[in-house]
């Protein structure tokens, strides 16, 4: 067998790999997509399914055609609830200026501290 047959044959195979993983992804992103979005009652969500396993080219291509746009807002609302949910965590678990401002209490009692410290450390956490 000839040295370029062998190679054509070898780039042919990484195409198809790679437009194969390609849908992959974007198929994944659709359900992803409709499983996320509220707006869609569970009849119409069937429906898209059932028309990605029978038609799934076709129907990849509409759904990304008609709905295209609201994927990415969809995906961005979803981030935005994530990163808003660890930050809430992240104040909870690390107590607050309410928290700050009992410790710096604290250690005025125990003297640690002048008042004028615990003044600015007062500042700073409510800052």
């Amino acid at each position: 067998m000839p040295f370029w047959s062998t190679i054509w044959d070898t780039i042919w195979w990484f195409l198809t790999i790679f437009i194969f993983i390609a849908y992959l992804m974007a198929l994944f992103s659709i359900i992803a997509d409709l499983f996320r979005d509220h707006k869609l009652n569970g009849w119409i969500k069937a429906v898209w399914l059932l028309f990605l396993v029978f038609l799934p080219f076709v129907t990849a291509l509409v759904y990304l055609i008609a709905r295209g746009s609201g994927m990415g807002e969809r995906a961005q609302a979803q981030a935005k609830q994530v990163q808003d949910a660890q930050e809430s965590y992240i104040r909870q678990v690390a107590g607050g200026p309410a928290a700050e401002i009992a410790a710096a209490q604290k250690l005025l009692q125990e003297g640690a501290i002048s008042q004028s410290e615990f003044e600015a450390l007062k500042a700073k956490a409510l800052a």
